[in-house]
């Protein structure tokens, strides 16, 4: 495997969806050492890294109080729509929110955003991408990344699922594969990186 120009993309790893939060996923919090792992291999290689984050107004649609499927979740400065402690947000990352008008479903981090366009801009052509959750936003994110004509490889250890209905997660994996997305694990993403790193500068 090659790398051009590659970026990382970091899906809603939010107190919310960990373990202990209002819409926690079972071990949501196992992502965060496998996510770190590639977040040092682009930091240190000064390729782009970019956290994508629900941040909702307290009446957001999604919610249960205004008829949605969700529990209050990922409220605009609380302490639930804060990133993981655990996780390593390095100062150069961009940091993409989500979800923000009221009336408005955001799934992906592609979804109302300018992601797109700051990665077009930067000449990215690939990107590696993890987080929470399989069955909804690294789905759709990496569906709609597929569509706009980037390469993606999802870190499959990096992800957990929902799963509200059961194996949601496993049918998110394959709808991914199907659209082209090659599925990886953190330690074969950083091993394939330093490869490719030595490569281009021997």
């Amino acid at each position: 495997m090659t790398f051009s120009h590659p970026a990382l993309l970091v899906v809603d790893v939010q107190r919310d969806f960990c373990p202990g939060g209002a819409l926690a996923v079972r071990n949501g919090d196992e992502v965060i050492p496998g996510l770190n792992r590639v977040i040092e291999v682009f930091e240190r290689r000064k390729l782009p890294i970019f956290f994508t984050r629900d941040w909702h107004p307290a009446n957001h649609i999604s919610f249960r109080s205004r008829g949605g499927i969700w529990p209050t979740h990922c409220v605009q400065g609380t302490l639930g729509a804060e990133f993981h402690p655990g996780l390593k947000i390095p100062v150069a990352a961009v940091i993409i929110s989500k979800g923000i008008p009221k009336d408005g479903e955001a799934y992906s981090g592609f979804h109302g955003t300018d992601l797109e366009e700051r990665l077009k801009s930067l000449g990215v052509d690939e990107i590696f991408l993890g987080g929470l959750t399989t069955d909804y936003c690294v789905r759709e994110s990496t569906l709609d990344a597929r569509k706009a004509g980037f390469s993606v490889t999802v870190i499959e250890d990096c992800t957990r699922a929902v799963d509200a209905r059961p194996d949601d997660g496993a049918r998110a994996l394959a709808d991914m594969r199907r659209a082209g997305a090659r599925l990886e694990t953190s330690f074969e993403v950083v091993k394939q990186m330093a490869s490719t790193w030595r490569r281009s500068h021997s």
